[in-house]
C-alpha cells in the first residue's frame, strides 16, 4: 500500500513521529509532507531531530511543491493520514482550499475516494472547527482525534501514543500490536 502522511504545527507531533515508526517496520511505502510549522514543532516539543523524522519515510515532499507526485490522484495513493491535523489544515480540507501539499494530499484522497484519517488536535473546539470535521467527514474522511483509552491501562506516555496510532492502523486495516485490546483478557463469562 502507498501511504500519504502529512505532518503540520499542531501540537501533538509526535503522533505523526510514532505513526512513521510504526509504518517504518512494515513493507508500505510511504510518502511525508512535513510542513515548516510542522518541522519547527518536533524541536518545541520533541527530542527527535527533523533529519531522523524525514528518514522514517520513503519519500519527502516539500510541503510547497504543488507540483508533487502525490499531488496527482494518477500517482496513486491508496490511504492519507495527516497527524497532526490543525485547524487550518481541517478547515482548507473542508473547504477544498488546497494552498499547500498537505491540504492537497486530503483533498486528493477525498476525490479518489481513498481513506483520509485527520487526528485533529485543539481544544476546546468551536463550532467553525466542529462544522468543518462535519464536512470532512460527510465528504468520506475519518477524523479520528488522538483521544486516548484507559482500558489497556497505559503505563506510560509511550502506551498512551500507541494506542491512537494504533488506531490509525486499525483505520488502515494494518495488523499491528501497539496496544491491548479491549477483552484481550481472560473473559469473565
Amino acid at each position: 500500500m502507498k501511504i500519504a502522511v502529512g505532518i503540520t504545527g499542531a501540537s501533538g507531533v509526535v503522533y505523526g513521529i510514532r505513526l512513521l515508526e510504526a509504518l517504518k517496520a512494515t513493507e508500505h511505502h510511504v510518502s511525508l509532507i512535513l510542513s515548516e510549522w510542522g518541522s519547527k514543532t518536533i524541536g518545541l516539543e520533541t527530542s527527535y531531530t527533523e533529519d531522523y523524522v524525514l528518514s522514517l519515510a520513503d519519500c519527502v515532499y516539500d510541503s510547497r511543491d504543488m507540483a508533487a507526485a502525490v499531488s496527482s490522484g494518477s500517482y496513486g495513493i491508496d490511504a492519507t493520514v495527516i497527524a497532526p491535523c490543525s485547524m487550518k489544515t481541517l478547515a482548507g480540507i473542508a473547504n477544498g482550499f488546497s494552498d499547500n501539499l498537505i491540504v492537497r494530499i486530503g483533498d486528493v484522497a477525498l476525490k479518489e475516494r481513498k481513506p483520509l484519517i485527520l487526528m485533529v488536535r485543539e481544544t476546546p473546539l468551536t463550532l467553525i472547527h466542529l462544522r468543518n470535521m462535519t464536512a470532512v467527514t460527510e465528504a468520506g474522511g475519518i477524523i479520528l482525534p488522538p483521544m486516548p483509552g484507559f482500558y489497556h491501562k497505559p503505563q506510560s506516555i509511550d502506551d498512551v501514543i500507541n494506542q491512537s496510532v494504533g488506531k490509525v492502523f486499525d483505520m488502515l486495516r494494518i495488523p499491528h500490536s501497539l496496544f491491548t485490546r479491549w477483552g484481550h483478557e481472560d473473559s469473565h463469562e
